[in-house]
């Protein structure tokens, strides 16, 4: 998609939405009024060719971004990208579902902050609560080895310090949320990352990242996550990330 109709979008997307308080998105024309470069580099560099690079799909990139943004709860362009998500082919059922998993990986709040925002989106758009996974139902199949395992792990890990916490990990997290069927596993793991990386959480990545990769991530997959989080989390914290992913790449059979 080209700068002009990023722009139209933009502003129609706008339009359409009543600001958040005074922190509505900017325009182009807000940009470049106190930055200029930075105006530049939004069109030239991150929308003009970061978005189009081969290694991650649009809608990969946008769900990468979301989870960024709630992570950060950084509300201002979050309209705009869910609206993009949407546009690029993340399904209103998925964008909900990524909005609740988030909600245990970066905080009740931020997914709280989150809503406010995709309510009217949504509102915009006319997607209705038809249209959004229930919130029970039939779940996907547990790997009941892989939960094992697991488990065993947080159990030696934690040493019964917060008995609680394992429970809630246990019987919320992995045997509630994560085989909810409103998102694939694939596409979890690929939020759940990104928001590892955007927040600084560099000691839960080995874990989930491999998990990702075993839920059908591939290594230029991961890699373009890594360079699409630089831009929206910043540099020190993908740089942070990067010699723990280098890692989980390497040992990697495929």
């Amino acid at each position: 998609m080209g700068a002009f109709c990023l722009i139209a979008s933009q502003r129609a997307l706008g339009e359409r939405l009543p600001p958040q308080g005074s922190r509505s998105m900017p325009f182009m024309d807000d940009v470049r009024a106190v930055a200029p470069a930075l105006e530049k580099y939004r069109q030239d560099v991150v929308l003009g060719d970061l978005w189009n690079r081969p290694g991650l799909s649009p809608r990969d990139r946008s769900l990468v971004t979301l989870a960024a943004l709630i992570a950060r709860n950084q509300t201002i362009e979050l309209a705009f990208y869910l609206g993009r998500a949407l546009d690029n082919g993340a399904t209103p059922a998925e964008v909900s579902e990524t909005v609740t998993h988030l909600a245990f990986y970066t905080g009740w709040a931020n997914a709280m902050s989150a809503v406010t925002i995709a309510k009217d989106v949504f509102a915009a758009r006319k997607i209705g609560t038809d249209q959004l996974p229930p919130a029970a139902g039939p779940q996907l199949a547990l790997d009941e080895a892989a939960e094992a395992q697991r488990a065993t792990r947080v159990a030696e890990q934690s040493g019964g310090a917060a008995p609680g916490l394992v429970q809630y990990t246990a019987d919320v997290l992995f045997r509630d949320l994560w085989l909810r069927p409103g998102l694939a596993p694939r596409d979890r793991s690929l939020v759940t990352v990104s928001a590892l990386v955007a927040t600084g959480q560099v000691a839960q990545i080995t874990y989930h990242l491999n998990r990702a990769m075993d839920n059908g991530l591939t290594k230029p997959e991961a890699g373009e996550l890594l360079t699409q989080l630089a831009f929206y989390a910043g540099w020190p914290n993908a740089f942070s990330a990067l010699p723990v992913v280098k890692d989980v790449l390497e040992k990697r059979p495929r």
